[in-house]
């Protein structure tokens, strides 16, 4: 070996043997470091809190449960199985991101949302993520209390973590296993009510749907629809435009292409039996041969009998059963509405009277599904025009509560009454788009358009039992017009004057002896035929002879007297309403 001088020494990678004198170096100081750890690890009373006073553990206990509630593996990486806890802390932050994306969308375009989870894939993949979290979260949380080791507490503090432990699983494995109930159930009902096939295009940039409301009773052969609607929605700004077609509505016209043409080429016009709502049950009971292969043939045929009518293209129908709208309703945690006038409805028996018929006062009410049922339909007193601009003013609140918070918080029940509620040929692929714009038409009054008094002449003109199509064909397009555009409007129907009480829950009406009462003169009533005269204008009771207010009690006693002409008149503003 050759010495080069001493600067040779300074070198340590020259010296003889370096590499032996490192190794060794190492290897101690691993030793120490171990031997520390070890030592920490033995006194920590994170991982051995056998030797850690009384107010330790309870700390210890205490802090851990509160590390698996917010940070979910946090426990298991400061006092358990740390590669444990590394995964679970990967899970939490993964799931905190979604949430903040998922945040972060509502805010910008909740639309995409929407969609997103209206997919049914989607819903059937989030259903079994929740179930997953919940499995995984109280198995995080059976681990904390293993390493808590409660037989280390104190009696009153073991009781103390045990209370904070179940709540903590309930408040967070239950709610996800609940949610992921929830999540199924409603991927359940979209599948059992909506068909599957490719979402359809709106037609000049707007969607048309046929809305039929009406009974399935056991004595009918099949579903009678009393309540007849076009809902015509802005496939931009999701504006409503409701055409009602009365159900006495006649003469109507099949477009060329449609089976029923052949059977009426001069439109359905065999009496009085072949008013409109009569097309259904016609077609379901013999005519359905004429429809191969369609599911539901007497909603086809009253669709095709809708464009013959109004000259638009409807796209899809929705039949709503009202012996489950009612469920529906109480589902969505009742219904607002502002009555402008005293509606009868057919009450519980009462000791004092032989009559029946109780009234919803005007003002703002508060309604159930039985009662929000009654007020749409009740004609007592009034006719089919003053019921039809009723259920507009339903149609209009129902959608103006269908939220996303209603949405959220009742979905459970939402979805389950939902399949006792609608038939549809909607496709699934169309639910996330028209939820959507259900959303978006909140911001916007709804537009409405009855076919027949007042929107066209008086009842005693007969428009219905005599249209003239060509001026229906006229007006359509003016209405759609204001529904359109993304330019709010004042409210058209009137609001009451002052609020009433709410109706209680038993569907009770009684007003108060310092009860508000309609305002305003308004077209009365004077039969209680389909075909109802409404008289001239006349002036409105809104006191009793007395000078004071009308309540139902006064208006019991005029049916008792018979006096159904002042009753008549008193109610002839009840098609005053909005949405509550």
């Amino acid at each position: 070996m050759t010495y080069n001088g001493p600067d040779d020494y300074n070198n340590d990678s020259q010296l003889p043997g370096h590499e032996d004198h490192h190794s060794s170096r190492r290897a101690r100081r691993e030793a120490r470091l171990a031997e520390s750890h070890e030592s920490l690890t033995e006194v920590s009373p994170l991982r051995n809190p056998e030797g850690a006073s009384a107010r330790t553990r309870s700390g210890r206990a205490i802090m851990l449960l509160l590390l698996t509630i917010f940070v979910p593996g946090g426990a298991q990486i400061v006092a358990g199985n740390r590669k444990i806890g590394r995964f679970a802390l990967t899970v939490t932050l993964i799931c905190w991101a979604a949430l903040l994306v998922i945040l972060a969308l509502f805010l910008i375009d909740r639309g995409i949302l929407f969609e997103f989870f209206a997919n049914t894939k989607v819903q059937f993949v989030l259903a079994i993520v929740l179930a997953a979290l919940a499995v995984g979260w109280l198995l995080l949380f059976a681990n904390t209390l293993f390493l808590i080791k409660p037989k280390l507490l104190a009696p009153g503090m073991l009781a103390i973590v045990s209370v904070i432990a179940i709540v903590a699983v309930l408040a967070t494995s239950g709610l996800l296993g609940y949610g992921s109930y929830v999540v199924n159930t409603g991927r359940d009902t979209i599948t059992q009510v909506f068909e599957e096939g490719p979402a359809f295009e709106p037609v000049d940039g707007r969607y048309n749907l046929l809305v039929l409301g009406g009974d399935a009773g056991e004595n009918r052969v099949s579903l009678r629809p009393d309540s007849t609607s076009i809902w015509s929605v802005d496939a931009k700004t999701g504006q409503i435009a409701i055409i009602s077609i009365p159900r006495n509505f006649q003469n109507t016209p099949f477009p060329e292409s449609s089976p029923m043409h052949k059977l009426y080429p001069n439109g359905f016009n065999c009496g009085d039996e072949c008013i409109f709502n009569a097309i259904y049950s016609k077609v379901e009971e013999k005519h359905k041969d004429l429809y191969p292969g369609v599911e539901n043939p007497g909603a086809q045929a009253t669709m095709e009998g809708v464009e013959g009518i109004t000259g638009l293209k409807i796209q899809g129908y929705v039949v709503v059963d009202m012996a489950g709208f009612s469920e529906f309703i109480n589902a969505m945690g009742g219904v607002d509405i502002n009555s402008g006038g005293w509606v009868p409805w057919r009450g519980p028996v009462r000791t004092d009277t032989a009559v029946r018929t109780r009234w919803f006062e005007p003002g703002t009410h508060h309604f159930t599904g039985e009662q929000a049922l009654w007020y749409a339909r009740s004609r007592y007193f009034t006719s089919d025009y003053h019921r039809i601009r009723r259920q507009q003013c339903m149609q209009d609140a129902m959608v103006k509560q269908f939220n996303p918070q209603t949405v959220i918080t009742r979905f459970g029940q939402i979805m389950s009454a939902g399949k006792q509620l609608v038939q549809t040929n909607i496709p699934q692929s169309q639910l996330g788009s028209f939820v959507n714009l259900a959303d978006k038409s909140r911001d916007y009054d709804v537009t409405r358009l009855t076919l027949g008094a007042p929107d066209f002449g008086t009842a005693a003109e007969r428009f219905s039992t005599y249209p003239d199509f060509d001026q229906i064909k006229a007006r359509i397009p003016q209405v759609l017009a204001e529904a359109s555009g993304g330019k709010k409007k004042e409210t058209e129907s009137a609001a009451p004057t002052s609020a009433a009480s709410s109706s209680s829950a038993s569907g009770s009406a009684s007003a108060s002896a310092g009860a508000s009462t309609s305002a305003a003169a308004s077209a009365s009533a004077s039969s209680s035929s389909d075909d109802e005269v409404i008289q001239e204008t006349e002036t409105v009771p809104t006191t009793q002879p007395d000078g004071s207010p009308i309540t139902e009690d006064y208006l019991i006693q005029l049916e008792a007297q018979g006096n159904t002409g002042l009753l008549e008149l008193i109610a002839s503003t009840n098609s005053k309403c909005s949405a509550g």
